[in-house]
């Protein structure tokens, strides 16, 4: 969770926002942040437990004079009967919904040969079908002021845009925002370098998250923005273990010879 936010206290008083996965991670410290900020916050996800448990949590830490309120809807964001009746009960207690946030993701690292059809889909069903779920349902009356989508699937990025060229003339001025990053759900996949990079990374995922929310990214809209520390910029963190099914040398080279020299790194 945030410590502190860099913003002006009060930044987003009387908003509403939903963050989906707003109970763990990433979306858990999203959602701190803007009710630090006077935004009032409806977290959800699939364990109701677990959402309780971060709200009683997270009220303690809103400002005493502030009008923000966290409140736990559980919703599978799979379905879609489910996030109807999210965002008709966000509704019902707020008569808005501002922002949504949409957090809630998961995914894993396998090679293809061992990738079950069920797990396919789950990530897709949950990474890309959910968050259209959300957007058209947030969406079917024009009264929301603004959107972040924030996944690390790329064909998000294109249906980012997309959202941005269907409402940038609603008169509800929606903007749209993409910053990918890499999830605590993910990151036992990655190498410890890389864990330590998400952990430290929470807070300014979440800062980034809350300056596109606010009035300063107003002129911001169909973007994609990496919080990753310059990450993409270098060769994947990903270890591939030691083989020897190296391809054959060309004509003339000795094989042996040629990989003392280069050193190759066993990376993807």
């Amino acid at each position: 969770m945030a410590a502190s936010s860099v913003f002006r206290p009060g930044l987003l008083n009387h908003r509403v926002a939903i963050v989906t996965g707003g109970g763990t991670g990433i979306g858990k410290a999203i959602s701190s942040e803007l009710l630090e900020l006077g935004c009032s916050v409806v977290i959800s996800s699939r364990k109701a437990d677990r959402l309780e448990a971060a709200a009683q949590e997270m009220r303690k830490r809103i400002p005493t004079n502030s009008p923000a309120n966290v409140t736990p809807v559980p919703c599978n964001i799979r379905s879609e009967d489910e996030v109807k009746a999210l965002v008709s009960s966000v509704l019902k207690q707020y008569g808005r919904i501002d922002y949504l946030v949409n957090n809630g993701g998961g995914q894993f690292s396998s090679p293809v040969e061992n990738m079950t059809s069920k797990g396919w889909k789950a990530v897709i069903d949950t990474n890309l079908t959910g968050t259209f779920y959300c957007c058209k349902e947030a969406y079917a009356p024009p009264l929301y002021e603004d959107q972040v989508i924030r996944k690390a699937e790329s064909i998000l990025d294109n249906y980012t845009h997309s959202l941005h060229n269907e409402f940038q003339f609603l008169p509800s001025g929606s903007r749209f925002k993409y910053p990918p990053v890499r999830t605590n759900r993910c990151k036992h996949s990655f190498i410890p370098f890389a864990v330590q990079l998400t952990h430290f990374s929470i807070s300014q995922i979440s800062s980034a998250v809350c300056f596109l929310l606010s009035p300063g990214a107003s002129y911001i809209s169909g973007a994609t923005l990496k919080v990753d520390a310059g990450q993409s910029l270098y060769h994947s963190l990903w270890e591939i273990p030691d083989h020897s099914s190296w391809p054959e040398a060309p004509d003339g080279e000795n094989l042996d010879a040629l990989k003392e020299l280069l050193k190759p790194q066993s990376k993807l």
